[in-house]
């Protein structure tokens, strides 16, 4: 088993790092064997307590160094990121142990400015630690549960279209986007093989113009229950960031029932590019799903019966809960990167359409049990 120190662990890529790792956990789980990874995340807060960081160092072969500070005063920011270093490479060398650390730079680091400086500096003292160091250069980062107004254009320009509101932009802004699970599953890369040097994943450059009106076209169309073509990974990554958004209010969503005298017919799903639909029967009582997915967009439609979708953040304890009905289709898609089951909770068989955007690879199946109720 590899000890694994993610600090910074509450934030964007930290979260998503860790969960990547709790995925491969989870997988190794399901089929009997040992988990790969003993996971040490560490917030902020464990800065503070020079004995927490010097266990939590102990014997890890890996640490990825998400911590620092990028919105506080000129002053602050210049001080505060070669210090958190200096404390995570001292508490290291108390603990007479020398991990790889992969150290999360910025493009702003060859930059003459006060938060540039400080992360060329942080980055100057872990790579004197002495057991192997990968510089990661990383652009924009965007992904699920960013926060907006907090340093990230994307989050932000999301939040304001499902507000229905339209920011200040820069007409003549560019910006070099990477989704924070393709930044995550690097730095893992390159804590797992031991990877060293400089790594500066392929970003996505985008008019800032062009980014928003991107998201309004996929608010709009997903409001008229029409998924845009995701045959396009970058466009799942971004899509996927949109909807993490709407939760938890934003579903069950009530479909267009057309209803005379033959029956009643309803759009169940429009767009998307292909994918792949399947319907399942579930006995009363029982429970499916307790998974989650990195990257697979999902819809459940209960068809037939009674049920109680649940959904919870991984890694997180807040369940989410959404009573569904045949009697008034109303789709819940299941955002990625949470945990999600299905309970038949009527007296009948119940009969869920499924649909998800891709086909089913069991090679790869990005499904990794995961009880939505611990």
């Amino acid at each position: 088993m590899k000890r694994i120190v993610i600090t910074g662990a509450r934030g964007l890529i930290g979260w998503h790092a860790h969960a990547r790792l709790h995925a491969a956990n989870c997988a190794a789980t399901f089929k009997g064997e040992p988990a790969p990874f003993d996971i040490v995340a560490l917030d902020h807060a464990a800065f503070d307590d020079d004995a927490a960081l010097q266990a939590a160092v102990h014997g890890a072969q890996a640490v990825l160094h998400f911590a620092g500070v990028n919105r506080a005063s000129d002053d602050v920011v210049e001080a505060a990121n070669p210090a958190i270093a200096s404390r995570l490479a001292e508490a290291c060398k108390i603990a007479g142990n020398k991990p790889h650390i992969v150290y999360a730079n910025s493009t702003h680091a060859a930059s003459d400015t006060p938060y540039g400086r400080s992360k060329r500096i942080a980055g100057e003292v872990l790579s004197r630690v002495g057991g192997g160091y990968t510089d990661m250069v990383l652009p924009h980062i965007f992904g699920e549960c960013a926060r907006p107004r907090y340093n990230n254009v994307t989050a932000t320009f999301i939040e304001a279209v499902i507000a229905g509101e339209t920011p200040d932009i820069n007409p003549e802004g560019r910006v070099a986007l990477l989704h924070a699970g393709a930044a995550a599953e690097t730095a893992l890369d390159a804590a797992i093989n031991r990877n060293t040097g400089t790594s500066r994943p392929e970003t996505h450059d985008i008019a800032v113009t062009d980014l928003f009106a991107l998201l309004q076209q996929f608010h709009a169309n997903y409001q008229a229950n029409i998924y845009p073509d995701l045959g396009d990974p970058f466009t799942v990554a971004l899509f996927n960031s949109y909807r993490a958004a709407l939760y938890p209010s934003g579903f069950p969503r009530p479909l267009k029932l057309n209803t005379d005298a033959r029956g009643t017919l309803f759009e169940a799903v429009k767009g998307g590019g292909g994918g792949q639909t399947f319907l399942s029967t579930t006995q009363p009582g029982i429970t499916r799903g307790d998974h989650f997915h990195l990257n697979k967009v999902e819809r459940f439609l209960v068809v037939q019966g009674e049920a109680m979708i649940r959904i919870r953040k991984v890694l997180s304890d807040e369940v989410w809960e959404y009573k569904v009905s045949g009697d008034a289709p109303a789709p819940v898609d299941m955002p990625t990167l949470h945990t999600h089951s299905i309970e038949n909770t009527g007296d009948t068989e119940l009969l869920t359409l499924f649909w998800t955007h891709d086909l089913f690879d069991p090679a790869n199946p990005d499904t990794f049990a995961d009880k939505v109720l611990k």
